[in-house]
Parts: C-alpha cells; sequence; structure tokens
C-alpha cells in the first residue's frame, strides 16, 4: 500500500506534522491529496524558537512534510489493509483485417523484396 492511500484514511484525526523547516504543525486532518498535500482545521503551528500560532485550517504542501507524528488510537493493522487498484481487464486483441504490416519489423518497400529475383 503506498503510504499517500494510508495518509487519505486518517480523515479526521489529530496528528503532529513536521516540516522539512522545523516546523512543527498538529491539527486534525480535513484532506489528503495525492501528492500529499495537507489541510488540517484546529491547527497549532509552533515555527521554530517562536511562541505557538493557532489557526482554524491550514494547508500544507507535500514536499515541504518530513513526517507524521500519528496518535496511539489510530488502529494501523486495520488501516494498512491493502485495498488497491483492482486488476483490470484488458481490452481483448482486436486484429486488424487486411493491410501490411505496421511499425518495425515490417518490410520497407522494394528492400524487403531483395533476393527473390525481381
Amino acid at each position: 500500500m503506498k503510504l499517500v492511500r494510508f495518509l487519505m484514511k486518517l480523515t479526521a484525526e489529530h496528528v503532529q506534522i513536521e516540516l522539512k523547516n522545523g516546523t512543527v504543525v498538529a491539527g486534525t486532518i480535513e484532506s489528503v491529496s495525492p501528492n500529499m498535500n495537507t489541510t488540517l482545521r484546529g491547527v497549532r503551528m509552533t515555527v521554530k524558537e517562536q511562541d505557538p500560532v493557532f489557526l482554524d485550517t491550514m494547508t500544507i504542501r507535500g514536499s515541504t512534510i518530513r513526517h507524521y507524528v500519528l496518535p496511539d488510537s489510530v488502529p494501523l493493522d486495520s488501516m494498512l489493509v491493502d485495498d488497491g487498484p483492482k486488476p483490470r481487464n484488458h481490452r481483448p486483441v482486436v486484429k486488424r483485417g487486411r493491410g501490411g504490416a505496421r511499425g518495425r519489423g515490417g518490410s520497407r518497400g522494394r528492400a524487403g523484396m531483395r533476393g527473390r529475383g525481381v
């Protein structure tokens, strides 16, 4: 299971996120996008060596996140079950009917006729 798919299941969980610049953000997850952009509500943001700032909502760009700190109450066993993409039914091979070879390896004009006495 991909990490992002797991994080998308954490909606409504209270988490702490450490960013690459050392800022610590704590809040409740509203949503996580496929590129790990995370939207939080009820946010407490602590920039390095400064007082905490409280915000209603905040969106964090996924590439700036160093790691998530999850609460102990998260049931990891049930959330990590792989419910990923199901195997798709592939389309049957379609025969093209009449016509010459297509793509590489086909005859190339008269060059394919060499040695045939033509």
